[in-house]
């Protein structure tokens, strides 16, 4: 499967419940993404339908939480992206697990990843090969049950409902999938469209 996709937001759904992100910048031109909730409403309120969520403050807590949701066979994944690029061709997908555990890394001054759990959820990596040369693996989740997501960033970025169609997005550089050993093969029992 191939094709050319601009990828200027790489994370158009913060997966905290699928979040916004408010975004400053820097003296230096740079952009910085700042959570626009607070780590008590992230990690204090409550999960949406569909989803286990826990806050990690360590590796080994972030570890903890994917063992208790997937057993001890467990690895973990992380894909990237190149900086300043955001043209990619697709060289293929390749699924690689039907559930999982997804750990972000969350922008507060302290170290936390938001980690969860999404029933009816699946995981790929996706082989990109940027418009300079440069090859990156990208991680990529299919959420087949949207009724969790936020209504009004789904409406916002792809005018539909929660739980009318399965809503798929890349994972940013700042996250770790934990996923059961062994991971699926290229059969696919659920289509699914990034």
């Amino acid at each position: 499967m191939s094709g050319l996709g601009k990828l200027s937001n790489i994370l158009p759904f913060r997966t905290i419940g699928w979040l916004p992100v408010e975004k400053s910048t820097q003296q230096s031109g740079n952009v910085v993404e700042k959570e626009t909730y607070s780590l008590d409403e992230i990690c204090g309120g409550p999960a949406a339908i569909g989803e286990d969520k826990f806050c990690a403050t360590s590796s080994e807590s972030m570890k903890d939480f994917a063992i208790s949701k997937l057993g001890t066979k467990i690895k973990s994944y992380s894909g990237y992206f190149a900086k300043n690029q955001d043209q990619y061709v697709v060289e293929e997908v390749k699924k690689i697990a039907n559930k999982g555990v997804m750990c972000h890394r969350m922008n507060f001054e302290k170290v936390v990843f938001y980690c969860h759990q999404v029933n009816a959820s699946t995981t790929y990596m996706v082989p990109l090969v940027a418009s300079d040369g440069t090859k990156v693996n990208a991680l990529a989740a299919c959420h087949h049950d949207t009724r969790g997501m936020n209504p009004n960033l789904l409406d916002e970025v792809l005018k539909v409902k929660p739980g009318t169609i399965p809503v798929c997005h890349f994972v940013g550089n700042k996250a770790v999938a934990w996923l059961p050993i062994p991971v699926v093969g290229d059969s696919d029992d659920r289509p699914c469209a990034i």
